[in-house]
């Protein structure tokens, strides 16, 4: 279960943080301040922590500075939370640690978009992957397993929209469909229907984040034709819509004055 830490000296505002994020599934630890904060999060090693500002005894600044200062805790995220408009401020956290901002009073659809991005953009955390990275091999390929899962992988890189089937594949290769999905398998962990989709998927969201294509466009470019069934796959493998990962980015480039 995907933990996260709430750093907040108002009961009221960590009381209602933590209530929402218990109802979205997730284990939720609290601090009533900036060094309580940083103890917790040393202790409970939290997924994502969630900070104010504004703190006595020790600050939110300072509490993310520490974390960051650790090498026990400087990989996890930290999002601010603050009644602040001041951009200054915001560069100010930003500087310190943080990776992004949530404003006070809450907006429960922001609290649970942002929550959702940052888990899936920096960990994945949501959806594991079933490997650790499906572009290297596993240790218990062989030299024939890895030379077929590269040539599997050129052809599917190479135009994901008109991808061939099992069969297919292995007269493309010179094998056959048994010997190409135990290669597959040995080198991904994945079948090969399952590989060709986080393939898909992975290149989706790339186009997502990185490009302003609209979604019906990037679901036809990685061999979606139901734009319904692109948004579940897409939705089961990220813990997020594809809309949503959308709307969050251009927010956050809109926050940092992004074009």
């Amino acid at each position: 279960m995907t933990r996260i830490l709430v750093v907040d000296d108002h009961p009221s505002d960590r009381s209602l943080l933590a209530d929402f994020l218990g109802q979205q599934g997730f284990r939720v630890y609290m601090a009533s301040d900036g060094l309580d904060g940083v103890n917790k999060a040393r202790a409970s090693r939290p997924d994502l922590i969630l900070m104010d500002i504004a703190m006595p005894r020790c600050d939110g600044m300072a509490a993310c500075r520490q974390l960051k200062d650790d090498p026990a805790t400087r990989d996890i995220p930290v999002i601010f939370l603050t009644a602040s408009s001041h951009p200054q401020e915001r560069v100010a956290g930003l500087e310190a640690g943080a990776i992004d901002y949530i404003t006070k009073p809450f907006h429960f659809d922001e609290v649970r978009l942002r929550v959702s991005i940052h888990l899936t953009l920096e960990f994945d955390a949501s959806t594991p992957s079933p490997t650790t990275d499906i572009a290297t091999p596993g240790d218990e390929a062989s030299g024939l397993d890895v030379a077929l899962f590269r040539q599997v992988r050129a052809i599917v890189l190479g135009n994901f929209v008109d991808v061939p089937d099992v069969e297919a594949l292995a007269r493309q290769t010179g094998t056959s469909a048994r010997r190409l999905s135990q290669a597959l398998k040995r080198c991904t962990g994945l079948t090969v229907f399952d590989y060709v989709r986080e393939e898909r998927l992975r290149e989706s969201k790339r186009l997502l984040l990185e490009s302003d294509s609209d979604i019906a466009t990037i679901a036809m470019r990685v061999g979606y034709t139901s734009g319904a069934n692109f948004a579940t796959a897409f939705k089961a493998r990220f813990g997020i819509s594809p809309t949503d990962m959308r709307n969050v980015r251009d927010r956050q480039s809109a926050a940092r004055g992004n074009p």
